[in-house]
């Protein structure tokens, strides 16, 4: 069976389609939608269509197709560009019969369009110097791809413009069985003049680095790279589809979405619990505790890591109480010390606006052990406690952003992490806390497992 992937980013037009075109194919048996941090419906809309979405570890296509491939559970796989539609009818068994009928191991599709000015000017001519074996392909920058995870397990995904050559040219260096597949005519918007310059660019950078590297060159082309724009997570967590609105909710995740903590349950299910008690036993700062605890996740992928989330029940009228809460016009999100890519995971299953989490740090979708304390937790002018770090100031964040008013907001959480942002919160609510001090400042205490309660003080 073939895994179809599809990286997005800013898609809500078309994604619902092309999930819909994923899995109407007898050989498709999962649909993983990579969400790029969008900031329009695009998450939602592939959920609802039935496809597995998760959260990219980094910024760029490069790094959601990465993380896809590492969460596949099929030995095929097949890529979508997600904002075409409609497909021609046959594209998947196109591409994937000749991998399913050991023909081939990679495919690359060509199809009938307007003709890509950056191919043409760019991609080619330096083709022909670099790998002219190449050549053969007449749409060397096409994204539909097919081939077997075995294959994309070993590749360097670029995070730019430059990682549908990348990939093909990987390929060829590791003398893959492969070959164009013609899949017919697809009406594709053509890049703006201005973003020209930008692919192009990325383009030739990939071409040369990836033939220096081939034939040993003894010189640094790296310096010519182009670095990302660093997007914070604020900024992109309070996207601006979120409609306008004057109220706001925040839940904590560990042991308040969750039944459990997710950290906890990394450690048993690694053998760890020892480590991570003794970092908790050892550490009172809590930037010091968090960066250690991020060193327990070194060398794990982002599947990894999710399978354990995944493992750990919510609460069980969640979602149904979110929903609700978002009919009646709340904004609502995760603030949470975990990290991003597990409160992003569970904010897309819940279908939540937001998380913030500390930025667990990735390399080529693989945990480097690091973690970034984004600067939203940290005490400004206006905190409203003396903690150095604390969710309260994240909370202010929000309110500032939205112009929302502090009594107008809802927090939920468990723990002594969440005290402040309860004390502060026009309502705090102690969900099955087991502490008499977070009890004591909470204006509503729940002590059984169900936010029924929040639809009554909602309104």
């Amino acid at each position: 069976m073939v895994t179809v992937i599809i990286p997005t980013l800013n898609e809500a037009e078309n994604i619902t389609a092309v999930v819909n075109f994923a899995q109407s194919d007898k050989l498709v048996s999962e649909v993983i939608v990579v969400d790029d941090k969008s900031t329009d419906n695009t998450v939602i809309l592939a959920q609802k269509a039935g496809a597995k979405v998760i959260t990219s570890t980094k910024l760029g296509k490069g790094a959601s197709m990465k993380d896809g491939v590492l969460c596949a559970t099929n030995d095929v796989i097949l890529f979508l560009d997600g904002d075409i539609d409609p497909y021609p009818h046959f594209t998947i068994p196109l591409l994937t019969q000749p991998i399913l009928q050991n023909e081939v191991d990679f495919t690359k599709s060509s199809f009938n369009r307007n003709a890509g000015r950056v191919t043409e000017l760019v991609a080619k001519p330096l083709l022909s110097i670099f790998f002219p074996e190449l050549m053969r392909f007449s749409q060397p920058l096409s994204g539909m791809i097919a081939g077997k995870k075995s294959l994309f397990q070993q590749i360097d995904f670029r995070d730019d413009y430059g990682v549908d050559i990348g990939i093909l040219i990987d390929m060829y260096l590791m003398h893959v069985r492969m070959k164009e597949v013609e899949i017919g005519y697809i009406e594709n918007k053509s890049k703006p003049w201005h973003a020209l310059g930008k692919m192009s660019k990325e383009v030739a950078q990939t071409i040369i680095l990836k033939a220096a590297t081939s034939k040993n060159a003894h010189y640094n082309l790296e310096e010519l790279s182009v670095m990302n724009e660093i997007r914070s997570q604020m900024e992109f967590a309070l996207t601006e589809h979120i409609p306008e609105t004057n109220k706001l909710v925040v839940f904590d995740m560990d042991n308040t979405l969750l039944r459990g903590r997710f950290i906890d349950t990394y450690a048993a299910v690694n053998n760890m619990t020892k480590e991570l008690m003794n970092i908790r036993a050892t550490e009172t700062d809590p930037l010091i505790v968090t960066k250690k605890m991020a060193t327990l996740l070194k060398g794990k992928s982002l599947a990894d890591l999710l399978k354990i989330v995944d493992a750990i029940p919510i609460v069980d009228d969640a979602q149904r109480v979110i929903q609700e809460l978002k009919k009646r016009g709340y904004l609502i999100g995760i603030v949470s010390n975990s990290f991003d890519c597990i409160t992003n995971h569970i904010k897309n299953k819940l279908g939540m606006h937001f998380s913030l989490g500390n930025e667990l740090e990735f390399s080529k979708s693989i945990c480097t052990g690091e973690v970034k304390i984004p600067s939203f937790w940290f005490s400004r002018k206006d905190s409203l406690c003396r903690h150095t770090i604390c969710k309260t100031n994240a909370m202010l964040g929000i309110l500032e952003k939205h112009q929302i008013k502090r009594e107008n907001t809802i927090a939920i959480g468990d723990s002594l992490n969440d005290m402040c942002m309860i004390k502060e919160a026009g309502v705090g609510v102690a969900f099955c806390s087991k502490d008499e001090l977070v009890n004591h400042h909470a204006d509503i205490i729940i002590q059984d497992y169900s936010f029924e309660e929040l639809l009554k003080l909602a309104k």
